[in-house]
């Protein structure tokens, strides 16, 4: 039986519609496995999914006093490091991550380039005298006992919420070393951390 051309045309596009459907769709092993190559790279989700903060609170403050900070233990859960490159909170207009430095007996805190890397399955410190988030430009009062939210962002660009209690505290008496609209120059800290 001769082959007509109309027959193969339409070989040719059930062919090729086979083997667009074989490209579209996928088996629940492929989703498996492509998610589980997420899981393996540490990709945003995974990378906020490994951190929490262990007891966070902040130090009670009113808007006079303009800042105050945010402590605890940044804990890593996951197999690679993690770094928290930036913060917020409602309440504040700017929000930092500081270090602080000692030279001799005078201490100085000052914003903390490349952010705040904590390792695989580790901890890093939040403390006074220390590593903290800093919260500057106060635009409510922190009352002790209340509730805080602070959101952090990491180097994949993933934001993790932690809630953290207000407690009053006798801070260190650091200098600020920075250049904020209301917080410029060295000025002294007061303690507010």
């Amino acid at each position: 039986m001769p082959f007509h051309p109309r027959t193969r045309t339409l070989g040719a596009a059930l062919a090729l519609s086979l083997a667009l459907t074989g490209c579209g769709g996928g088996t629940d092993d492929d989703v498996d496995a492509r998610e589980g190559a997420t899981e393996e790279t540490g990709t945003s989700e995974n990378a906020a999914a490994s951190l929490h903060l262990d007891d966070p609170w902040i130090k009670a403050a009113t808007v006079e006093d303009g800042m105050t900070a945010v402590f605890g233990e940044l804990v890593n859960d996951g197999d690679e490091e993690v770094t928290v490159v930036a913060a917020s909170h409602e309440d504040a207009d700017t929000v930092e991550l500081h270090e602080v430095t000692t030279q001799g007996a005078d201490a100085t805190m000052r914003e903390r380039e490349g952010g705040f890397p904590v390792p695989a399955n580790g901890t890093l410190p939040l403390e006074p005298g220390g590593d903290h988030i800093m919260l500057m430009g106060l635009t409510a009062d922190l009352e002790p006992g209340a509730e805080s939210s602070v959101t952090v962002e990491l180097f994949d660009g993933s934001t993790t919420t932690f809630t953290a209690v207000v407690k009053e505290h006798a801070g260190a008496n650091e200098e600020y070393e920075g250049d904020h609209e209301g917080h410029g120059g060295d000025e002294d800290h007061g303690g507010d951390h």
